[in-house]
């Protein structure tokens, strides 16, 4: 197989181990399987009422639930497959004698990678939804795509010899600071989904009718929760959940206006075609996270919004890193 197809594949795959991953745990399915990498200590799904049987005598604090362990599961075969590409990607690489050694570095990096995603997926599991961990394994899911979606264009652009863009010094640096500033805006939307946060204003675009109402940001953003409790559903207070929705609203402004800048500096410079791209998923994104609060976090908007982030920092990586 081409390598460059397979790359290609893996960075749509990648898309969808997000977006299930987005569902599960939007669905209140992160529990879904108690262990891991099993489920309830069955290969697949329980199914019979022997199996479900005793699934519950196994885990007896964590009664089975098939609409929660379906979404679980199918995030876990989907990942795995994704890991299974990506040793295909590696093996294609240094077998062809690829010229280009950066890529095979990529790869194996990107397999390396994997490997400790899957590992923040077990913590994830076995330490009970801590916060800390699923905000990592979120983002750790998000470099994953990224990384692939740059190997796949560096790959496609070593092959057809496509000509470089050239971007100026300047330009690379706004680049630089744009993927910064929606990486830290990408943990602020993960701690808000982690800890159950997207509900905290319930009403757009005053928050409970004000600008900025009462909250403990020093409780919202305390890392030093401890590890033991369950963490499904929450165990931070209103107050402490609301310094960290607010904290990731008045950040998407300052990511609207800033990739707005961007965006008019890649037009004037003569890259028209960038620029309209990049407006149009900014405004996606602006768009879903507003109908996340109006609509009270409908499933679909939701997981819609995560893949939106995505799309957005991948574009902007791709830009930055493509060559």
């Amino acid at each position: 197989m081409n390598v460059r197809i397979l790359a290609l594949f893996s960075g749509i795959l990648a898309f969808i181990v997000v977006a299930l991953g987005a569902w599960t745990r939007l669905a209140d399915a992160g529990l879904g399987c108690p262990d891991w990498p099993g489920c309830y200590g069955f290969a697949t799904i329980p199914l019979s009422p022997e199996d479900i049987l005793e699934a519950n005598k196994r885990f007896p604090e964590t009664p089975y639930e098939l609409g929660k362990a379906i979404p679980e599961v199918i995030h876990r075969f989907f990942a795995a497959s994704l890991g299974l590409l990506i040793i295909g990607i590696c093996i294609l690489l240094t077998s062809q004698k690829a010229e280009n050694k950066k890529n095979i570095l990529l790869s194996y990096f990107l397999l390396a990678w994997v490997c400790l995603q899957g590992l923040l997926g077990y913590l994830t599991v076995s330490l009970k939804l801590w916060p800390q961990v699923v905000t990592a394994h979120l983002m750790a899911g998000f470099f994953t795509t990224i990384m692939l979606w740059v190997l796949y264009f560096r790959i496609k652009d070593f092959e057809l010899k496509r000509k470089k863009w050239n971007f100026s010094s300047y330009f690379l640096f706004l680049l630089s600071l744009g993927i910064f500033l929606v990486t830290l805006q990408i943990f602020l939307g993960a701690w808000t989904s982690t800890n159950y946060a997207a509900l905290s204003c319930s009403d757009f675009p005053l928050c409970n009718g004000q600008i900025m109402p009462d909250a403990n940001f020093s409780g919202g953003f305390d890392f030093a929760q401890p590890i033991g409790a369950n963490f499904l559903g929450g165990q931070l207070d209103h107050d402490s959940r609301l310094a960290i929705h607010l904290s990731h609203r008045y950040g998407a402004l300052i990511i609207f206006l800033y990739l707005s800048f961007v965006a008019a500096v890649i037009y004037k410079s003569g890259y028209s075609k960038i620029s309209l791209l990049l407006i149009g998923l900014l405004f996606f994104q602006i768009t879903l996270g507003i109908s996340n609060v109006v609509f009270h976090l409908p499933l679909l908007v939701a997981v819609g919004h995560n893949i939106g982030g995505l799309c957005l920092i991948t574009y902007l990586s791709v830009l930055r890193f493509r060559e």
